[in-house]
């Protein structure tokens, strides 16, 4: 029960993270969010890696953490990009894919989610599927920033396998090292396209809460792999677009298809039925 509560706990912080990290990469550049809300989180971590006194784990964890920062990076900037080229309720739920990919690894690593559990990921990843198309009236094909969505899902995946290697000897030293990697990656883009690192004041609270969320869900994350199943784990914290999806709706008021809103209720009935499990 521990591993579920921290990863839903992931899944509220990133959920809420994701939501301001998009609505503000609406009026910046995405990587001038990006890079700033690194800049605070990694501040967080590097706190925590003070205060618990862990040393330096090896360089092999030291390996898997700077994969996780890479495949972070990418997937949270694509979907930063995302949410702000389309609507957050579709983006959002279809970068929660994410999860088929540390679900299969986990799998085959000798993991063995119940039968509830597998239902409740097919189900989920249909879910998806579903409401990551345009009905007909609206001309049909995928929404707006699906294929960002689907970037960031390999990101996510990517990142939750990598995270989960890492935090096997250090979970302050893994989260810390991913997000300064994860800060270097996100800088040398910010140089390359000459974006600005200058937001104005006005935007410096809403980034430091972006970060501080993020930099938590990593935290509880990584902590829920020591305790269950990354399998079961993943797909938990990949519930995050519950939040989005819900602020999206109370706060910008977007309208979704019907069809589309069955995909969604299709995926969050699956992550129910993986719970249960």
């Amino acid at each position: 029960m521990l591993a579920i509560a921290l990863a839903l706990g992931a899944s509220i912080s990133w959920g809420l993270g994701d939501f301001y990290g998009g609505l503000t990469s609406r009026r910046l550049h995405v990587l001038t969010v990006l890079v700033l809300q690194q800049v605070f989180g990694l501040a967080a971590a590097a706190t925590w890696v003070l205060l618990s006194g862990d040393g330096f784990p090896g360089w092999a964890a030291a390996g898997w953490a700077a994969g996780a920062g890479i495949a972070g990076c990418v997937g949270i900037g694509a979907l930063y990009r995302g949410m702000a080229v389309g609507a957050m309720g579709i983006v959002a739920p279809v970068s929660a894919v994410s999860a088929a990919i540390p679900f299969g690894v986990g799998v085959a690593s000798g993991e063995r989610p119940g039968t509830l559990q597998i239902a409740g990921i097919l189900l989920a990843l249909a879910g998806v599927a579903v409401a990551s198309r345009e009905p007909a009236e609206r001309g049909g094909g995928a929404a707006a920033g699906i294929g960002l969505a689907l970037l960031a899902a390999l990101g996510f995946g990517l990142y939750f396998v990598f995270a989960e290697r890492a935090a096997e000897t250090s979970v302050p030293f893994a989260v810390a090292t991913a997000r300064g990697v994860s800060l270097l990656v996100a800088f040398a883009a910010l140089l390359v396209v000459g974006a600005s690192l200058r937001p104005g004041r006005s935007f410096i609270p809403v980034l430091i809460l972006i970060g501080l969320c993020d930099a938590g869900a990593n935290v509880l994350f990584s902590l829920a792999t020591t305790h269950g199943y990354l399998s079961v784990v993943s797909v938990l914290s990949a519930l995050y677009p519950v939040v989005t999806v819900a602020l999206a709706a109370l706060v910008l008021h977007e309208r979704i298809a019907p069809a589309q809103r069955a995909g969604v209720a299709g995926a969050l009935a699956g992550a129910a039925l993986i719970t249960a499990g």
